[in-house]
């Protein structure tokens, strides 16, 4: 397994951006290009909110900590949990040990989400690799997780399942692949492309290109070659 150096540790935050749209992806992540809209404006607030307050704080069985850096030298990634709790294991269950504590403790990462719920994976998949990386620094197995909707202001329980973390990792690779080209990849416009705060840098509808081949082929149908 490839072992990323540090200087080639790629966003964290990229996986859900990629999950949505490689193009817009790149034109953040490679393109240094961002254009903000009323959900980036609330989703930076919600999250300055998360942060905000004690960064550690104990609830009877319950450690909860906030902005805690994290990688993966294999996935070749890095960013900050929202927050991370530590739950107090029962007897018999397996956990880590938390300095000045007694007991064993389970790592559950909280993602904070403006809005709602999503239809796809982009959310889960960025919590999801959080859970690697806390797994990896931690030396421990992470089974789940939450996301916390601002909209709904309930949690949505994530199961860390195998597919979801290979998902995660085949991500991972194009995202590096995109990288190292420094390729921004062409899109098909989806109604997707109306929520997106790059719809006026990527400008989507401007994407379509006619095929070269379908132009050949209608052309000779047409009698004209």
């Amino acid at each position: 397994m490839k072992v990323y150096n540090e200087e080639d540790y790629l966003m964290l935050s990229g996986i859900q951006h990629f999950a949505f749209c490689p193009r817009q992806w790149a034109l953040i992540h490679i393109e240094n290009q961002w254009e903000e809209n009323v959900r980036t404006v609330e989703g930076n607030i919600m999250h300055k909110r998360a942060h905000d307050g004690p960064q550690i704080e104990t609830r009877k069985n319950l450690v909860v900590s906030r902005q805690i850096k994290v990688y993966s030298k294999y996935l070749g990634i890095s960013g900050i949990c929202d927050v991370v709790e530590f739950k107090k294991c029962k007897k018999g269950e397996e956990g880590i040990r938390l300095y000045g504590r007694e007991g064993l403790y389970k790592v559950h990462p909280v993602e904070y989400k403006k809005g709602e719920p999503k239809e796809n994976n982009a959310d889960r998949l960025q919590l999801v690799a959080q859970a690697i990386c806390l797994e990896e620094m931690m030396c421990t197995r992470i089974e789940e997780g939450d996301l916390y909707y601002g909209t709904t202001k309930r949690r949505e329980h994530v199961k860390i399942t195998d597919s979801l973390r290979q998902e995660v990792e085949n991500i991972c690779l194009q995202m590096h692949k995109y990288f190292d080209r420094q390729y921004t990849p062409n899109i098909k416009r989806t109604k997707s492309c109306n929520a997106c705060s790059l719809k006026n840098i990527c400008l989507p509808q401007l994407s379509k290109k006619k095929s070269v081949h379908n132009y050949i082929l209608k052309t000779i149908k047409d009698g004209e070659l």
